[in-house]
């Protein structure tokens, strides 16, 4: 499938309307109900090693202290990934806490029923006041939320527009709300939701950031950020694909076939080697990051000023990760460690021990569960996920996972399935590809298998899956991987032509 252009600036010269609040009065929040609040905070694309609270090659160059001050006050996870690194797909899970295939996203293109179960409107119904503020991206009208105030589509950085509950939400590109640069902007309006919220409710509050998306459009404050210096390089950011040929063949998301083209610094300079191309790309990345901190710090500031933090669960969250250049891509979506790692950060002062960290397995499958734990709600048992509230505690329980499931379908890459464990990585990309429209089935790639040992190569250069020394591990493996096919009903009879790939290639 080809790239989706990202929607551009409206144009719109309306004035900017006033600010509107979630009511007319500001009342002052009265601490009588013992339930937590929740403060969902989730940007885009923003991969881990973009933190610095995470240890990585930027982490010394690149600061973040603001969101580094959720991990000091509270815990942070090392093993945070998504099930299927794309947006639509991951935001579906995280409201539903169930796979794309049972929620009904497992691509972009893919529109969100609204009417199915989510976990704002199982609190909504114990007396939550909810909210969404910023980026929704899954097309049709958030339900189960008292208040929302939305970009259309991927929305724009700057002057961008907003859908507002309260009016028509049809097929327009939203109205006007203020000028200015989107990360502020979408913090402007959830201060004010939070100023304004109803006293007598705990609140859950989905604040969604467009930024880090591309195209990277930074406000003119961080425009000179690393202008002076040369950022550290990722190790393995002159892959050069051996043993892998689905992502050899495939040029998508390569920094030097595509960016040139994505990204105005990189057209401007006409240069297109990998090198200057990283550098270009992660700058304005992290220029974008910054401004995306500093309003981290607006909202934690007014949660601690109000007195509100010792009875607030803050997240700070992507929906995904993505690739800072590491095996010379960006983007997202293949089942690489960047891709599928989603920073993930808590402090809840009642439960959890600041500075502290876990390395327990847990995935956006398990957020619903955790939200509707904190706020004694009956788990449904037909999602997917677990509470990760014993964690949370300091506490691992014996029989916690060991392992996780991903399946990317959506096309732009060979499409593939696979299982993470703690030191292991079985990846199978069976090749295929499906127009939604007409229902056909193509072969993009040659089938093949990639297995990665975590523990001796975590940068995932060296594909084992031939190695006779892993040939238990592989068979160990695949036995793990077809259990957690049918424990989550992902049945390969469900994607047409699949099935006879498998049985042909496992």
């Amino acid at each position: 499938m080809n790239r989706r252009k990202f929607l551009k600036a409206t144009g719109l010269t309306a004035l900017s309307l006033a600010l509107p609040g979630c009511f007319s009065k500001n009342r002052k929040y009265a601490d009588n109900d013992k339930r937590p609040n929740i403060l969902f905070i989730m940007s885009d694309d923003h991969a881990a090693k973009g933190i610095s609270a995470y240890d990585s090659f930027l982490s010394d160059v690149a600061k973040t202290p603001n969101i580094d001050r959720i991990a000091k006050e509270g815990m942070l996870f090392e093993n945070c990934f998504c099930t299927n690194s794309i947006c639509v797909p991951s935001r579906a899970t995280i409201l539903t806490g169930k796979y794309g295939h049972k929620n009904g996203c497992s691509g972009l293109s893919d529109e969100f029923d609204g009417s199915q179960q989510t976990f704002p409107k199982l609190l909504q119904k114990v007396g939550y006041y909810t909210s969404v503020i910023g980026k929704w991206h899954l097309s049709t009208e958030p339900t189960g939320f008292d208040y929302y105030n939305v970009l259309p589509g991927q929305g724009t950085y700057f002057n961008p527009t907003f859908k507002e509950k309260g009016y028509p939400w049809g097929t327009g590109d939203g109205r006007l709300i203020k000028k200015g640069y989107v990360t502020d902007i979408i913090t402007d309006i959830a201060l004010d939701c939070l100023k304004n919220r109803p006293n007598e409710k705990p609140f859950c509050m989905l604040l969604h950031h467009k930024a880090a998306h591309d195209l990277w459009e930074y406000d003119e404050k961080h425009a000179h950020l690393y202008e002076d210096i040369d950022l550290p390089e990722p190790p393995n950011l002159f892959d050069d694909y051996k043993m892998r040929t689905a992502l050899a063949d495939n040029p998508v998301f390569k920094l030097t076939e595509g960016l040139n083209n994505e990204l105005a610094e990189v057209h401007k300079t006409g240069k297109n080697d990998r090198r200057t191309v990283y550098q270009l790309f992660v700058k304005s990345f992290l220029r974008c990051v910054a401004s995306l901190d500093e309003n981290v710090a607006r909202v934690l500031d007014y949660i601690d000023k109000e007195g509100l933090a010792a009875n607030t669960i803050v997240i700070y969250t992507s929906d995904q990760g993505a690739f800072l250049g590491e095996h010379g891509l960006w983007d997202k979506r293949y089942m690489y460690e960047e891709s599928i790692r989603m920073p993930f950060l808590v402090r809840y002062p009642r439960e959890v021990k600041p500075a502290s960290v876990n390395d327990n397995i847990i995935l956006n499958l398990d957020l619903a569960e955790t939200f509707l734990d904190f706020a004694g709600v009956t788990i449904p048992n037909d999602m997917q996920g677990e509470s990760i509230r014993p964690l949370l505690r300091g506490s691992s329980p014996e029989n916690w996972r060991t392992s996780m499931y991903y399946h990317y379908t959506d096309g732009g890459i060979p499409n593939h399935y696979g299982i993470r464990t703690d030191r292991y990585k079985l990846i199978f990309f069976y090749g295929l590809e499906w127009d939604l429209g007409t229902g056909e089935v193509r072969k993009v790639s040659k089938p093949e298998w990639e297995l990665f040992d975590l523990k001796k190569d975590p940068n995932e250069m060296n594909n084992l899956y031939n190695d006779t020394a892993y040939a238990n591990i592989v068979k160990d493996l695949k036995t793990q991987l077809r259990q957690l096919k049918e424990k989550l009903e992902d049945s390969d009879e469900n994607y047409p032509g699949l099935k006879e790939i498998t049985q042909k290639y496992w």
